[in-house]
């Protein structure tokens, strides 16, 4: 599949960049993702995943592949972006080419960084960057970041339950809250996850919720779909309980599914072409 990326926006000074470079110390090996050296505010980041490990381990795989989410570090918005203020242009034509949206947002006071609007309050500035990005005909799936950096108990009450939508805290000073971050922008992008294991690799791919097996496959090589004859398909669950393939063989779980099948998130799955 064509990979999907989530910008990370927010007006300046608001600790996007923080973000951004707590996010890419994460980062993979480019060897395994050629593309992840396009541009330096691009990183490709893997998503926690305990299940691939402990695949790994049964497998004594040489080598162990996560799935990864894209980010952007894009320009800040300030009010006024859809009109061509600051660099709403290139702010704006940025955002277009992303599929879903972090919104960073500052709940903390700190007199030596200096606030655009001269006051820290959290909703007036969601509010002024969905205005403009209402304006501009972009609405993307959005997941709000409250930036807690430095915040002792001063968000003040209620706030959380006006957010107007799905939102995360995040200290990205600590990296703390990152890979709750990195799980839920997945989400955001409408993905999951199935497997494939063995000694060569065990390797998270990634496809869209509801993708039948031979859509999924191309996510490994277009010959997978275009080629497909059939996939088998073990639940992880119900590899790991088993201990191994043979064993999940000899209970009867390994099953032969074809081209209508639904992947599901979580399966571990041996394509046939």
């Amino acid at each position: 599949m064509s990979k999907l990326s989530v910008g990370i926006v927010g007006l300046p000074n608001v600790g996007k960049s923080t973000l951004f470079n707590a996010l890419t110390k994460k980062g993979v090996p480019a060897e395994n993702y050629p593309f992840c050296t396009i541009d330096p505010s691009v990183g490709i980041v893997p998503v926690p995943d305990e299940r691939l490990d402990k695949l790994s381990a049964l497998s004594q795989s040489k080598k162990t592949i996560p799935a990864v989410v894209e980010f952007v570090d894009i320009a800040g918005l300030v009010k006024g972006a859809s009109e061509g203020e600051g660099l709403g242009n290139k702010f704006l034509s940025n955002i277009r080419e992303v599929d879903a949206i972090i919104m960073m947002v500052r709940t903390f006071e700190d007199t030596d960084i200096i606030h655009v609007h001269d006051k820290v309050d959290p909703l007036f500035d969601i509010e002024i960057i969905n205005l403009e990005l209402e304006k501009a005909g972009i609405s993307k799936p959005v997941l709000y970041v409250l930036n807690v950096s430095e915040v002792n108990g001063q968000i003040s009450p209620g706030f959380k339950e006006k957010i107007p939508g799905p939102y995360v805290e995040v200290d990205p000073v600590f990296g703390t809250g990152l890979d709750k971050l990195i799980i839920e922008a997945y989400k955001l992008l409408d993905l999951i996850t199935f497997l494939t294991t063995g000694e060569k690799e065990s390797r998270a791919w990634t496809t869209r919720r509801n993708s039948t097996a031979p859509e999924a496959g191309k996510s490994i090589h277009s010959d997978f779909q275009t080629k497909f004859i059939r996939a088998e398909v073990i639940h992880y669950d119900k590899l790991i309980e088993a201990g191994s393939y043979t064993a999940a063989r000899a209970k009867g779980w390994v099953r032969i599914e074809g081209k209508e099948y639904i992947v599901q998130d979580g399966d571990v799955v041996e394509f046939l072409v």
